[in-house]
């Protein structure tokens, strides 16, 4: 109460004036009020400790439990205590969490709210706001601020057919078509002779078991691995369903690398131009292909922080990235537009050695000249437009 000085001064002036004791009485005893008042509030809130437990990592559809633990370590009790945590609109309605409470002395606070993982993104959980007084409000109010934690949703992830994409394809895997590159230090299996076979490739063990010659099979050394680079220039999507679009691009590379690391057991990595909203700032992200479960964990949580953005052109990110490839790798390229100069690139690219997939997020088919001249070149076009089936999905998390 900041009036409360003000009126012990009036209080004071008047005794002093008047001359009578039974005034300076009562001035002492409510300074005596407001002194031990606010030593208790800033005592107590001083002891307060606070205790936030999540899964700071969650999928899309998920329901997290947001427990917060607050412990009183003084003995003294605190008459009244206001809760204030802000969420984020996109989990949680209301946007925070609000309560008032009175914990006593040497004692435990609990409380717990849910957080609706309906969209994939990173997200700010608090900051947590403690208030407190005395119970006269003579002293005003003592505050504590918890620091801010934060919480990480993975994009959605669908199988390939029902975003339209194949399986078994160049899109997901390029199979070695020549036995000249080979790694004779991981065999893969043995067969029958054949007439020009070395000597040194003939499986010793394996025949005198077989009775017939057989020799040894070894993996291809050409490369196998699949980068994914995907469009966030905002210029690449179109301007109405530009949202639609994104989600969808970013939904198809997180399905995209599941499948081809999960399912294929295979290397994929991933590169994009987008806005981060950890750094604050455009970033590149550049994740070289890797066939690790933690390479994939790695991967979703690029894709969930990224956001759409103005970058540079999306062919100078093609050409960069191309140049850290060995011969022979597949680049999925995901976009929201087509035009010549990406077009002109994937021909470039795939006259390099490269193994070229063209995903199309767009409500349209392809032009019937891009199917026409990527058909000549093989290189395989698809179009992802499965919006239906996304919303349809995100409805059903929410049931």
């Amino acid at each position: 109460m900041r009036s409360f000085l003000p009126f012990l001064l009036i209080l004071f002036i008047i005794a002093a004036v008047l001359r009578v004791d039974f005034f300076f009485t009562i001035v002492y005893l409510l300074s005596l009020v407001y002194l031990l008042s606010r030593l208790w509030v800033r005592h107590s809130l001083t002891r307060l400790q606070v205790q936030r437990r999540f899964v700071d990592h969650a999928f899309s559809g998920d329901v997290i439990n947001v427990e917060v633990r607050i412990r009183n370590a003084s003995r003294l009790p605190i008459p009244w205590l206001e809760l204030h945590e802000s969420l984020p609109v996109e989990l949680s309605t209301p946007p925070f969490y609000s309560e008032v409470i009175s914990i006593g002395g040497r004692s435990y606070h609990h409380f717990h709210y849910y957080l609706n993982c309906y969209r994939r993104g990173y997200y700010t959980i608090g900051p947590l706001t403690l208030q407190s007084g005395d119970l006269l409000g003579v002293a005003g109010r003592a505050q504590l601020e918890i620091a801010s934690e934060h919480l990480i949703v993975y994009p959605q992830i669908l199988p390939l057919q029902e975003l339209g994409l194949p399986t078994h394809s160049p899109l997901a895997v390029l199979r070695a078509r020549s036995p000249l590159f080979e790694d004779p230090a991981r065999v893969t299996g043995v067969r029958d002779y054949q007439r020009g076979d070395s000597i040194r490739r003939i499986h010793w063990t394996a025949t005198a078991s077989a009775g017939h010659l057989l020799v040894k099979q070894y993996h291809p050394a050409i490369a196998r691995e699949t980068f994914i680079c995907l469009d966030l220039n905002r210029q690449g999507y179109g301007q109405r369903q530009r949202y639609t679009a994104t989600e969808l691009a970013i939904v198809a590379a997180a399905s995209l690398a599941n499948h081809i690391i999960v399912k294929e057991g295979l290397p994929a990595g991933l590169s994009t131009e987008a806005w981060d909203p950890l750094l604050g700032q455009r970033a590149r992200f550049s994740l070289p292909p890797r066939a690790e479960r933690s390479h994939l964990v790695s991967l979703l949580e690029v894709l969930a922080r990224v956001q759409v953005t103005d970058t540079s052109p999306f062919e100078e990110l093609l050409r960069q990235e191309s140049l850290k490839l060995p011969w022979g790798a597949t680049i999925a390229v995901i976009t929201g537009r087509e035009s010549e100069p990406l077009f002109d690139h994937l021909v470039y690219l795939r006259h390099s050695g490269f193994a070229v997939a063209l995903l199309l997020v767009q409500p349209g088919y392809p032009s019937p000249e891009l199917r026409k001249r990527a058909d000549l070149l093989g290189i395989p076009v698809y179009r992802v437009w499965k919006a239906e089936e996304l919303d349809a999905a995100l409805q059903e998390t929410r049931r």
